[in-house]
């Protein structure tokens, strides 16, 4: 998996993040995890635990999105004789996410969004964090879906399943830093998440963008010639 893959499936995660059904729901998702309560504008809890099940609850939702990458590989593979063909219409789809994500489109079908009712107070333990996050994985998947659905696409269309399981392997670790990031700055104060939140319009429309440059990069053909250039000025790179 070349390095440019790996920047684009890290940062779709973090663009999962940063989506208007997900980001603002973060403190929901946290004192639910935990059974911690807001009091003076922070979240009131100890931040080891905080830690420790936001971790199981990452592990969950990655293994459903690396299952989910799995099998997109092993279903492009099936048309490997076809991959260009694949990368094509993989491409067109990703430009129609990002025209949708960057509001020049309006379908309802791309539409969606779900709500996460919570509980506070109640004790939780790491297994429950881990199928929450199994839940939030299987059922958040039309939430994050422009973005997601992308990396997809472009597991499908990759040589290899393991690198569509790498693919999504890094996505979840791009939705789950930004996560624990974040957990852990409202046990000091919650201002951080409506500082950020002024900011989400314009990095959906930012976003979308982005995916429309990758998608037109797919449909072209020169996503590979790409990253093979920048292979040659970069000192890493993770093989599949």
């Amino acid at each position: 998996m070349d390095n440019i893959t790996i920047l684009i499936a890290f940062a779709a995660g973090i663009l999962s993040f940063l989506s208007p059904c997900v980001f603002p729901l973060i403190p929901a998702y946290v004192s639910f995890l935990t059974g911690s309560s807001f009091e003076n504008g922070k979240l009131v809890g100890h931040r080891g635990k905080l830690i420790y099940q936001s971790l199981f609850f990452i592990l969950g939702f990655s293994v459903i999105f690396i299952a989910m990458g799995a099998s997109a590989s092993f279903i492009g593979r099936l048309f490997a004789q076809e991959r260009e063909l694949v990368q094509r219409i993989s491409g067109l789809l990703i430009i129609v996410f990002g025209l949708q994500m960057a509001g020049l489109l309006n379908l309802r079908i791309l539409m969606s969004g779900r709500t996460w009712e919570t509980k506070p107070g109640k004790n939780r333990g790491a297994i429950r964090s881990f199928f929450t996050g199994l839940a939030f994985g299987a059922g958040w998947s039309p939430c994050v879906g422009l973005a997601l659905s992308s990396i997809l696409l472009l597991a499908g269309s990759s040589e290899t399943l393991w690198s569509g399981i790498g693919m999504l392997a890094v996505y979840s670790l791009g939705l789950g830093v930004p996560f624990l990031l974040i957990s852990w700055l409202l046990t000091y104060s919650i201002s951080i998440m409506k500082k950020m939140g002024r900011w989400l319009p314009h990095l959906s429309k930012i976003n979308g963008w982005l995916l429309i440059a990758m998608g037109l990069l797919l449909f072209t053909g020169q996503l590979q010639r790409l990253s093979a250039f920048l292979a040659q000025y970069t000192i890493w790179e993770i093989n599949f």
